[in-house]
């Protein structure tokens, strides 16, 4: 028996991609476009069309100039799988760097010493508790395969310490033109620098220190950039702890999940003792992780790989290793040919609400804004939110939560309304004066301003 089994074994390198082809199968069944995505799109065939990068946010009607645009790459690409495939290139980018940044962790586990089942293992743990960030597609998806990347760099240079180190710096100038988490992986690359290169190379730890911290700026918006990533973390949505930046919380199954997950990996990373500076790591991102708990993917994807090493040696998956990659990868071909989940409003509700606005600008909830900015028509405040004044962010978030306050916001010059179905939105504009339901989709509702 013992030798039938030996002959049916899979190579040891068909385990891991067994669990990342479930993951991803996962994700896809799952797939939708997120808020934070479309805005881009909107931007970027700005940017095409003119030729040039615009001041501020061309599809917002209040003012935005001051805004420093530091992601036009991104915008770009955006765009352009927008206009290729629609939405569901946003899908396929979307778990093509999914797949990429889980390919990456499990090279690096591999290097660190782990077994193709451990991997497996934490593969399959960080897919579960990272689930929302694998699944819906966001600017986020330049982060899932960068992330992976520049830490298994870090921990490369840690094992065997060469000036291939100074790879980090193009690599974070690469970032900072495609995702604000940019900005985590300089630190974590500085806290690598401080507490364990430094110690050897002080001159080399600051040099690569600072031109780290210079790569960050090699963005459109040059030293601008610092700005950017300024309002990125002062933001209103972002001091109240609104929408993407709302903290962990134990009252939800997700942040559940991840919470679960985290603590596991932390406790096999205890039976193999990580190097200090990685310890260092996961005390940060776990700080980050509880005040917003979009930052636990980029805690358990740091984690996977030493993890991964104290995560088991039993054969058990390798016999079921075949029928797990064709089962998945049937689900995975499925789902992508489905396309991502449909959420939001109808396009012909986006249409008729634009043709009804006639100019004016549109006042909208959810990622609807981006719907939209997208269909060319103007929004009154949404998505870059922190491209906004502090008085109509504050504005904006207050409507979001169905505050009486939020009438600021439909100020005269709003005409057309566009907010989600039971949705604190719509109780407050259905008690709002002077407007009426018009029109309506599956999940969203059209007010119109009535004339007097």
């Amino acid at each position: 028996m013992a030798r039938e089994l030996d002959r049916c074994r899979v190579p040891a390198a068909a385990v891991p991609a067994g669990a990342i082809l479930t993951v991803l199968a996962l994700a896809a069944v799952l797939g939708r476009i997120g808020s934070d995505a479309q805005w881009l799109a909107a931007l970027g065939h700005v940017i095409v069309h003119r030729r040039a990068i615009p001041s501020g946010v061309p599809f917002a009607a209040t003012p935005t100039g001051q805004w420093p645009n530091a992601l036009v790459l991104a915008e770009l690409i955006f765009a352009a799988l927008q206009t290729a495939f629609g939405d569901q290139g946003l899908m396929l980018a979307q778990l093509a760097l999914a797949s990429a940044g889980l390919i990456l962790l499990a090279r690096d586990a591999r290097a660190g010493g782990a077994s193709p089942v451990g991997v497996s293992a934490a593969v399959l743990l960080v897919g579960v508790g990272a689930l929302p960030s694998l699944a819906i597609a966001r600017v986020q998806m330049f982060s899932l395969a960068l992330f992976p990347a520049l830490v298994m760099l870090l921990r490369a240079e840690a094992r065997a310490p060469s000036r291939r180190i100074w790879l980090a710096v193009p690599l974070l100038a690469l970032w900072s033109n495609l995702h604000g988490a940019a900005l985590i992986g300089a630190g974590v690359t500085l806290v690598y620098l401080v507490v364990d290169r430094a110690r050897r190379e002080p001159a080399l730890a600051a040099a690569v220190a600072a031109g780290s911290a210079l790569a960050l700026c090699a963005t459109a918006a040059l030293a601008r950039t610092v700005a950017y990533y300024h309002g990125v973390l002062t933001n209103q949505a972002a001091q109240r702890g609104a929408g993407m930046w709302g903290p962990l919380s134990l009252t939800s199954p997700l942040d559940i999940a991840l919470a679960v997950v985290a603590a596991l990996l932390v406790w096999r990373m205890t039976r193999v003792r990580p190097a200090r500076w990685e310890w260092c790591v996961v005390a940060a991102l776990a700080l980050l992780t509880v005040r917003a708990d979009r930052n636990g993917v980029w805690l358990l994807f740091f984690m996977a790989g030493p993890a991964a090493r104290a995560l088991g040696s039993a054969r058990s998956l390798r016999p079921l290793t075949p029928a797990l990659i064709a089962a998945s990868g049937a689900v995975l071909a499925l789902a992508i040919g489905r396309g991502p989940v449909t959420t939001g409003a109808s396009p012909s509700l986006v249409r008729s609400a634009v043709v009804l606005a006639g100019g004016s600008p549109i006042l909208a909830d959810g990622s609807v804004d981006e719907q939209v900015a997208l269909a060319g028509g103007r929004i009154w405040a949404g998505n870059p939110i922190d491209a906004f004044s502090a008085a109509v962010q504050t504005s904006y978030l207050d409507w979001l939560a169905g505050q009486r306050a939020g009438a600021r916001a439909v100020g005269s010059a709003v005409r057309v309304v566009l907010v989600s179905r039971g949705a604190a939105t719509q109780r407050l504009m259905a008690r709002m004066p002077g407007f009426v339901a018009a029109r309506s989709s599956r999940s969203v509702v059209m007010y119109e301003r009535v004339r007097a």
